[in-house]
């Protein structure tokens, strides 16, 4: 068996190809030259055709003589496409593109921010997490900003259901879904890439499966003018999620603290936003072009079914990210009445031992900064024997005085 001792900044000793940490150790390097045989197949004649399939996209439209209006459009933004089954390959090879793009800023950014912020050993993952979904938030945003305002979605509320099935879209528009498709399809390797705990890997990867779903489920049946609208309200609440906890995480609190009191508001905003644009275009707007039945030919699924089902889905996801903030912060609350109500035990023995003994009526800032690291730690026991051994030393003294 070869073994590997060069060519990477770590050295592992008797380690082969096909290990685990070899391959976790170098998975940018093998999924790059994956991607560059598929790239390379554009320069020979006979592959170059199954090379298109991958990184070209498919399913583009030709215009007939009696389609005026599309004429107008393809003026306006260029070629048209629509949804196929040939994106599949498209995927296929824009995720292999996504794992590297992600190791390439984990390497080149990201460990170069924790080493300069100087972050903790035990900060890295959280570090690395935050920092990864801030950047693909902040792109998305933009790049789904600049859709929104080309595409002219919001000039009237109408638009977004106005002409359904919306079946054409610009290469941008449709690459917008593709990237996004592909983003949370790369999130589940990367899983395995990044060493992920097992105790945390459930929790991302329904997080990441929703996304995923919602997003694939919206561009299948050509929904994609609400889903961008949403898109873009969602990214702008964690943008600013995602950036207050970086700002605490590199010890700005006071920043932070801002950061998360504007992060309340929006996220409030865009709950309610999200609904209602959701109930207008599924239980107002396609309602006045139902049909009966659904016709996959025409890609139109305005069907009652579907549309309740939609508007189901889009508000029960609301509901349940709205009532992880409400516990979220009324867990916050509790930890912040308990942390107050000890200091108050540990001011007022503090106090009672210095009335005993005759010194200034102070608490001392040590017993307060080890209420805090308790509460901290989520462990009440210290607390309550510092407690327990201040109100013990208060009635000896009291004796003692008594005696004399």
């Amino acid at each position: 068996m070869m073994s590997f001792t060069k060519g990477t900044k770590k050295k592992y000793k008797n380690t082969s190809y096909f290990s685990h940490d070899y391959i976790i150790a170098n998975h940018g390097d093998i999924v790059s030259f994956i991607a560059m045989v598929i790239v390379i197949g554009l320069m020979f004649q006979v592959t170059a055709p199954v090379s298109k399939l991958f990184i070209m996209l498919q399913h583009n439209v030709t215009i007939r003589s009696n389609q005026a209006s599309l004429q107008d459009t393809v003026n306006r933004v260029g070629t048209l496409y629509t949804a196929g089954y040939r994106d599949l390959l498209t995927c296929l090879f824009y995720t292999l593109i996504a794992i590297v793009i992600h190791a390439v800023v984990q390497e080149y950014i990201i460990d170069r921010l924790y080493k300069r912020l100087h972050f903790s050993k035990s900060q890295y993952g959280k570090v690395s997490e935050i920092s990864q979904l801030l950047l693909f938030y902040l792109i998305s945003f933009l790049w789904g900003s600049n859709i929104v305002y080309k595409e002219r979605l919001l000039a009237s509320i109408s638009t977004l259901w106005t002409g359904y099935p919306h079946l054409y879209l610009s290469f941008w528009f449709k690459f917008y879904f593709i990237c996004q498709i592909c983003y949370w399809l790369h999130c589940f390797p990367e899983l395995y890439f990044q060493r992920v705990s097992p105790s945390e890997m459930p929790e991302r990867a329904q997080r990441y499966a929703i996304n995923l779903l919602c997003i694939a489920g919206a561009y299948l049946l050509n929904l994609n003018r609400i889903a961008v609208v949403l898109l873009v309200l969602h990214y702008l609440a964690e943008i600013i999620f995602h950036c207050s906890r970086l700002l605490r995480l590199a010890g700005r609190r006071s920043e932070a603290w801002y950061g998360f009191a504007l992060w309340d508001l929006v996220f409030v905003a865009v709950r309610l936003f999200s609904v209602a644009l959701a109930g207008l275009t599924f239980a107002l707007g396609l309602e006045k072009n139902s049909r009966d039945r659904i016709s996959i030919r025409e890609g139109n699924f305005n069907t009652k079914f579907i549309r309740l089902n939609c508007l189901a889905v889009v508000c029960l996801l609301q509901g349940y990210l709205m009532w992880n903030f409400i516990t979220f912060h009324v867990r916050k609350a509790r930890q912040f009445l308990e942390t107050h109500t000890d200091v108050q035990q540990v001011v007022s023995h503090e106090r009672c031992l210095t009335r005993s003994i005759g010194q200034d009526n102070k608490p001392s800032a040590a017993r307060l900064s080890a209420v805090l690291e308790d509460r901290q730690s989520n462990s009440r026991e210290p607390t309550a024997v510092k407690c327990t051994s201040g109100l013990n030393r208060c009635s000896e003294l009291r004796q003692r005085r008594m005696v004399q």
